[in-house]
This record gives structure tokens, sequence and C-alpha cells, in this order.
């Protein structure tokens, strides 16, 4: 007699019951519309609220899961390891100068929490715990701090914790000489927080029952939490609010923004109970945020037909449209994702075809330099930091290959100061991997940027499977940078690649115009040309290439799927968004 076939794992399937909308003059009917629960508000509150059929189902998937993965389980353990094995568990970031303090944040072995810590300027040692999350989350089943912020005189120290995972935080404040936890107590809030220059007022973002950041409240430090003052209110559902404090520290910015058009508000710190003034009114699809420099607002903005967007400047006594001065002219293709503002120095973080740079104006003489950097493919980002009057810039750098680094940049010698290296644990060199960027032809004749990651042994002939993975939506450029989990596949002979197609703004404003709505298609298409073109140059070939995208990415790989099946091996859908009219309706 012959082994017994183990059976394979049954999938379950979801009920029918179907829901009828209407929309546009259509008829629709949803079988599966009740997964989702109509009680969604409650259940981001409290879990246990789920209504049970859902419960059911989604365990019933968990377990079949389960089932599914039970072989590789093996496999799985060791990736588990090799993945947390390049995890430095004891990490710190890079201290930041605030005034007499430093402040910085550091990870103990085994903890799962940040540890919030500060020492003096003038003291090698000396640290002070400000706020342990490890030991804040003894006892609770999720733990998770949000935004903290210690008040100007260093005198206390705010911070925002979510308890059971609902994204809705509670906001606490200690004394920062003895340590003494005050009653004070805010809840349902975002977690931004802003503080007054005196350090007595604390503003704050509440969410409403959409989750949906809707509202600024003022509060002194000592009341009752139900006598704070109501700031601002945005009355619009589909605009989103925002709370930030100017890097000079002199103004309070409130910021109400949809993806498309924005709006700020500003409260001078000096005097929080002032009114918030309009700096400019909002029109559809313009976009401004600024910083604040001796007399003038700088301003970035995309208005006046300045997609890729411009810096402007305007009196902060008149900051109206109508006073809006160029600083640094529009320049298509030019996408100005950034800005931080010092004292003497703007600094601007820009993207040209697709690559990032950093740009250092003078504000005295308006002389600016771009920072030069080698390798053919990277990312840069900007560290804002707590001080205004200084010449240091601090920002990162990373590519494909090589880990985060975090300089210090002296923006009047030009002299750059490595201050940290991301460790790997278990080992990474550089070296032992080769980065390219590529342009694969779109059907159009678009030029698209290809990022791509093997190591030095894998050979180029065709034979190596290949991960290709996009985005592709809402304008978000998708980084060059270095990812510690992908060499599990890269050490494994993959070759790993990232298609900058249309969707993002990897190219300008207009490289996103041309993969949204109506021209929704070239994203698809130019994910197409990209894998054709690593086929092409014997990266990989037809049949060895698997499709990842996560969220929008999932339509994305789902579309290509259909329009393509013979090219991929595999389709790896993240929390795909691939019910797109229901979810759009919604």
């Amino acid at each position: 007699m012959g082994r017994a076939q183990t059976a394979e794992p049954t999938p379950p399937v979801a009920a029918s019951h179907p829901t009828i909308t209407h929309h546009h003059g259509r008829t629709r009917a949803d079988p599966y519309a009740w997964l989702k629960d109509s009680n969604w508000q409650a259940v981001m509150r409290e879990p246990a609220a789920l209504d049970p059929e859902i419960r059911a189902y989604l365990e019933a998937e968990n377990a079949y899961t389960a089932a599914v993965l039970a072989p590789t389980e093996a496999l799985r353990r060791t990736l588990f390891e090799e993945l947390k094995g390049r995890i430095k568990q004891d990490d710190s970031t890079v201290p930041a100068a605030d005034g007499d303090y430093l402040y910085y944040r550091r990870f103990e072995t085994g903890g799962q929490h940040p540890v919030f810590c500060r020492r003096r300027a003038d003291a090698a040692d000396g640290e002070q715990v400000l706020l342990d999350g490890n030991a804040e989350a003894a006892g609770h089943a999720y733990f998770r701090v949000g935004g903290c912020r210690q008040s100007p005189d260093h005198r206390l120290f705010a911070y925002a914790v979510d308890l059971n995972g609902s994204e809705y935080f509670t906001i606490r404040c200690k004394r920062l000489d003895d340590g003494l936890l005050l009653d004070d107590r805010i809840e349902n809030a975002k977690g931004d927080l802003a503080w007054s220059a005196d350090g007595a007022t604390l503003f704050y973002t509440v969410l409403d029952d959409n989750h949906r950041p809707s509202r600024v409240f003022r509060h002194r430090i000592g009341d009752d939490a139900a006598n704070d003052v109501l700031v601002y209110d945005e009355p619009d559902a589909g605009f989103f609010v925002g709370l930030a404090k100017s890097e000079s520290g002199r103004f309070i910015l409130i910021s109400a923004h949809d993806h498309q058009t924005s709006e700020v508000h500003a409260i001078d710190a000096q005097t929080p109970a002032a009114a918030a003034v309009l700096i400019a009114p909002r029109e559809p699809k313009v976009v401004y945020n600024l910083a604040d420099a001796g007399g003038r607002f700088i301003i970035r903005t995309n208005a006046d037909g300045a997609e890729d967007f411009k810096l402007v400047e305007a009196p902060i006594a008149d900051p109206g449209r109508g006073t809006w001065r160029d600083l640094v002219a529009h320049q298509p293709g030019r996408l100005i994702r950034s800005m931080l503002l010092f004292r003497d120095y703007l600094v601007r973080l820009e993207r040209v075809d697709g690559l990032p740079r950093i740009v250092v104006t003078r504000l005295a003489d308006g002389e600016e330099h771009a920072l030069p950097f080698a390798e053919e493919v990277f990312e840069l980002g900007l560290v804002p930091g707590f001080e205004y009057a200084t010449t240091i810039l601090r920002f990162t750098y990373d590519s494909l290959t090589t880990p985060e680094q975090v300089y210090d940049y002296d923006m009047a010698s030009r002299r750059r100061t490595l201050r940290k290296t991301q460790e790997i644990p278990s080992g990474h060199d550089p070296d032992a991997y080769r980065a390219r960027r590529l342009a694969a032809r779109s059907h159009d004749g678009e030029s698209v940027p290809i990022s791509v990651l093997y190591a030095k042994e894998t050979p180029l002939d065709g034979s190596a499977p290949l991960l290709l993975y996009a985005y592709g939506s809402y304008g978000y450029s998708m980084p060059a940078g270095f990812a510690a989990n992908r060499f599990s596949l890269v050490d494994r002979g993959f070759v790993y690649a990232i298609a900058h197609i249309r969707g993002g703004t990897e190219r300008g404003y207009r490289w996103y115009r041309d993969g949204k709505m109506l021209h929704k298609r070239n994203s698809f298409r130019d994910f197409v040309a990209a894998a054709e073109h690593l086929v092409a140059e014997r990266y990989s070939a037809k049949g060895r290439i698997v499709a990842h995208g996560a969220s929008a990415g999932g339509m994305l790989v789902g579309a290509v799927a259909n329009m393509r099946p013979e090219l991929f091996k595999a389709v790896l859908a993240e929390v795909p968004f691939v019910d797109v009219l229901a979810t759009m309706c919604d």
C-alpha cells in the first residue's frame, strides 16, 4: 500500500450577502460589502465590537493561511532570524542640540519601544530618561508612542500614547525636574503637539468620529482638559488638519489640506491666546506651506501654474497672495519637495529626473550651491532640528547598497561630518553588491527610470529571478534607498528592481498627472515596459519575474497580471486596492 496523501487545505468561502447600491444612475450588487463592519467607528476604539460573522471569517482565513504556509515553517524561521540579525537592537539616534541639552531616543536589546532621553550638552554622561516606552508598555496588550515634545524652557515633556491600536491618542505631560506625571489628560488626540513660547500652553489636534483630524485646541497646563479652547475647526469633511511650529519658534502653524489644496493659519507663539491669522485663503488645486525669516514668510507653493513648486516671499505683516514675490522661480521637471529654514540659510530638497538634490542658499546675498554625491542612485532626507541660529544642516544619505548615514553639514565652511552609519549586526559589505539606474522606453516614448540592485556574483544572463516593485500613485516618489530586508532575496540570487512609473513625481508633477485618472493606464504600461526592458537587458527572463505592489500598487500589479500574464511568475499584492469602485464610493 502507498502512503496516504496529505489533504490540501480547503480555503474558506465568504458568504454572499448582496448589498444594493445606486450611484451615477447605475445599480450595483456587492455580495461582500458585509465584510466592512457598518460599526467600524466603534471597532476602531474597541476591537471586540467587531461583528461575530466577520470575525469568524477572518479567523478562518488566518487558519487557512497558516495551513498553506505550514511546509515553509523552517524557511520562515531562517528568514526571521536573518531579518532580526540585521536590526541593531540597542540603537540610538544622533543627539539633537536644543539650548543646553542634547535630545535623542534609543532602543534597548529585547525592548520593543523607544526610550526618550536627554543629557546636558556640556556633559559626556548624565543621561536623563524622559519617557521609557518599554516601562510604559508593561501590562498593555498594545502600546505606541505618538508625538512627543519638550517645552521651550525644558521644564515639561508632553507625549501621546495609543493603548489599543485605534490611533486615538491620549496626551499626557510630565515635569522634567522630578519626573512627576501631571494630572493633565487629553483624549481622542491625533498626536501632533506644539508649545507656546513660555511653555505654559500646549496646542493639539483631535480626531472626529470618522478618524479625521479636524480641530485644534489650546490647553493651559494644569487646567482641566474639558475647559480647553477650540482654536480651529475645519468644516470641510474632505480636509485634514495638521499642526506644527515654525523653525524659528515664532509661530504655531495650523494647516488644512486635502490632496490638492491647502491653507495655513498662524498664531504668534508669544501670545497663544491670540486668534489664528489666515495666511492666504484656499484656492482649488493650490498648495502651500511656509516658514518665517525675519520680517518675511518664505512659502513653498504651486500657485500661478508652478506645478513643480517654487519658493516665494511675503511680508509677515501682509502675507496675502497679492504680496507674494518669487524667490526661487519655478523650473518644470525640478520638483521642490521640501524646504528647511535657518536664520542665515535656506535649504531645499528637490528631485530632478528621479534623483534627489540638496541646495543651500545664503539668505544675505542669494548665493547657492548643491551638495555633490558620487553614487549612481541614492536617496536624501532633511532632518529638522531644534536650533534656528546655526550653520549646521543635518541630512541623511542612503542608497540601494549603502546603509543610511547621518551627516552634519556646515553650510558656511561646506564641510560635512559623518555622525552615524546604520549598523547591520549580522554584517553588510556594500562592495558585494551593484546598483544601477536604467531607463525603459514606454509605449508612448516616455523614458521610465528603473533602479536595480543585485549581488556582484549574480549572472546577468537572463537566468536570475527578479522582483519588480512599483507604486505609481498619489504623486508619491519611490525612494531608491537602503532596505536591509531585501538582501534575503538578493543574497539568494534575486535581482531587485524599482520601476519609477508615472503616477509618482519622480520626474516632476507632469509625471504624476500622466499617471492618474483617465491617464492611469500609463502606470500599468510603464510597469510592463520596465519588465520588458529588464528582460531585454538580461537581468531576468519572461516568466521569472515577481510583480510586487502594495495598496494602490496592488491595483497596479493586478492590472499588469491581466495585461501581460506571461511576463510574471508570481504577483505579490499587499493590502491591494483592487475593489476600486466600492472603495472610492466609500
